[in-house]
């Protein structure tokens, strides 16, 4: 038993948006077993609905995925704690908050609200994985992995460059993640998309482990005028999500003041 669970797992986490096809000899080649044994799960899988047919001996993920996905989101305990945080905030600054994961090697948006004068992120939005390297959220989550659990999510190739501004070498990365850990915060300036900028913080449990990311998304020629602004915002409003989770461990490096709105502060 233990050994199909297995097995069906490797089989559903083979389908990715570049890949969301699959034949009974493509999977079988992937997971290096019999053609026979791979048909026989992939019908069972699809029997429970967790995969459907689109063609003889061809298969793509299943509408139950969907369902449970839901359930998941529904009853994610810090999901519902970090959004009520966060509407107060895009309520406050209007601009475009996200909530992420680490999951399965990416990042994984669970939440995303867009406050009045919020941006349309695109690449981003509920249950979109993005890779961990390139965006505030992926890079505060990253920062408090060990370094061979970093190497395994992101490889050891040269990292995917999004913009020109994208960190590309695992040297510049290392670098980048010491920081985030020194000041409890990190930043995303284009890194992700052109005029897009964004600064995330850490959410801790109970046990004080890092167990998700929220971050303010602006564009860049707001961002900058606010970016101290926001930044003592999200370390605020991170910080009050993982007290609501029962850490009290006290804040990031830097810590928060209390936050004005944009249209109250001065200009920097």
């Amino acid at each position: 038993m233990l050994q199909t669970l297995q097995k069906a797992a490797r089989a559903l986490t083979l389908f990715t948006p570049q890949h969301p096809e699959w034949s009974v000899g493509e999977m079988a080649k992937a997971l290096e077993l019999p053609k026979s044994s791979v048909s026989e799960l992939l019908s069972s899988l699809a029997e429970q609905g967790l995969l459907r047919r689109v063609g003889v001996g061809r298969y793509r993920l299943g509408w139950r995925l969907l369902e449970l996905g839901q359930t998941l989101l529904k009853t994610t305990e810090f999901r519902d704690e970090a959004r009520a945080v966060m509407q107060e905030m895009v309520a406050v600054w209007g601009e475009t908050m996200h909530l992420a994961v680490l999951e399965a090697g990416t990042v994984v948006y669970l939440e995303k609200l867009r406050g009045q004068q919020g941006l349309q992120v695109e690449l981003s939005g509920i249950g979109v994985r993005l890779p961990a390297h390139c965006s505030g959220v992926g890079k505060v989550l990253l920062a408090y992995q060990p370094w061979d659990a970093v190497l395994r999510v992101v490889g050891n190739d040269q990292l995917y460059p999004f913009t020109p501004n994208t960190i590309t070498s695992l040297d510049a990365l290392a670098e980048e993640l010491a920081r985030v850990r020194q000041r409890g915060y990190a930043y995303d300036l284009e890194e992700v998309s052109i005029g897009l900028c964004c600064v995330a913080a850490p959410i801790r449990d109970y046990e004080g482990q890092v167990i998700a990311a929220i971050s303010f998304s602006a564009p860049t020629h707001r961002f900058r005028l606010h970016r101290d602004q926001y930044t003592r915002a999200i370390i605020e409003g991170a910080q009050r999500i993982s007290e609501r989770l029962g850490y009290y461990g006290g804040t990031s490096a830097c810590k928060p003041t209390k936050s004005k709105s944009p249209s109250s502060v001065p200009v920097i």
